[in-house]
């Protein structure tokens, strides 16, 4: 067979040997710079990350300034109340006419203490049944939050985006997650951006549940990453911390008995002793000692009902 047959083959190796040669020479300087570009894609990645944690830790601590002590617009929509500040002034004085009333006609003890209790009424309860609706609705809202993370996690697997998902909320969960989702879309379609509208979401309902969420949208929205598996985990997160909250429940439902017992004993005893001997327990409200006592009795319940509230109540 001819020479120049195996000449095509002899340089085709002789080629293979050089490439081998210089990829084995030069390995060391390309894998290097190779790991060198991860690591800084890593850093930058890591920095990002960091910023918006930062980011949100420094927010996170401006508003739990904020909410320790919120407005009383604020508390009324956040309690589903469209009450304005006139009308919580006139349910506030609605709420003391009433109360002196009731007090004056059914006790007999007089229009300077019966002006002492209705301004106290008029000035308390409209306060605790806003803050009752505000605690309302937030178990409400933190009862049904791990299930619309659900609904995301599922369409985010499913190809749909995150803005669609967020829509489905707003129109197929339970009050107040779709309301407030309603309004998160409502800001997104303004034009404020997303990871925004979601911040504006937790600002509204001050649960960490919220938080949370405002949290991992950021997060995902600057460095990327899976928001499915975020979210998944976050869901899994709340519902373990629901189970905690209603096994410290039962477990402490013996101590809120014995607690109601104890509190509610007095006034029982006092009733009583009216009914079967009234001109005894009647210096209590006729005489000048019997009001002091009466006084000093009523501060010392409610401080020790206090201190049993605080010791049987946990924050999970």
């Amino acid at each position: 067979m001819p020479l120049f047959v195996f000449i095509p083959l002899i340089f085709l190796l002789g080629a293979c040997g050089v490439g081998g040669l210089l990829l084995a020479a030069l390995y060391p300087q390309v894998t290097v710079g190779a790991a060198l570009d991860r690591r800084l894609e890593l850093v930058s990645v890591t920095r990002t990350v960091e910023g918006t944690l930062r980011e949100a830790e420094e927010q996170q601590k401006l508003k739990v300034k904020n909410r320790a002590n919120p407005t009383l617009l604020v508390r009324m929509r956040q309690g589903d109340l469209s009450w304005s500040r006139n009308t919580y002034c006139l349910v506030c004085v609605v709420t003391g006419i009433v109360a002196f009333l009731l007090i004056l006609s059914a006790t007999g003890l007089g229009a300077l203490p019966a002006v002492g209790f209705g301004a106290a009424a008029g000035l308390m309860l409209p306060h605790l049944y806003v803050n009752i609706k505000r605690d309302r609705r937030f178990k409400r809202f933190s009862a049904e939050f791990p299930n619309a993370l659900d609904v995301i996690v599922r369409g985010v697997k499913a190809g749909l985006p995150l803005i669609d998902c967020l829509k489905i909320i707003a129109t197929e969960t339970q009050d107040p997650v779709k309301q407030e989702f309603k309004v998160l879309i409502k800001d997104q379609t303004l034009g404020m951006p997303l990871a925004e509208a979601v911040q504006r979401l937790a600002d509204r309902i001050p649960l960490t549940e919220a938080s949370f969420f405002a949290i991992v949208v950021a997060i995902q929205s600057r460095s990327g990453g899976s928001m499915s598996e975020a979210l998944g985990n976050l869901s899994k997160v709340l519902r373990e911390r629901k189970k905690i909250r209603e096994k410290i429940k039962a477990m402490s439902g013996e101590a809120k008995a014995s607690a109601l017992i104890i509190g509610v004993l007095p006034v029982v005893v006092i009733g009583l002793l009216y009914m079967t001997s009234p001109k005894y327990i009647a210096l209590l409200f006729t005489t000048q000692t019997g009001h002091i006592v009466l006084a000093a009795c009523g501060l010392l319940m409610a401080s020790g009902t206090m201190v049993m509230r605080k010791m049987i109540n946990f924050d999970v």
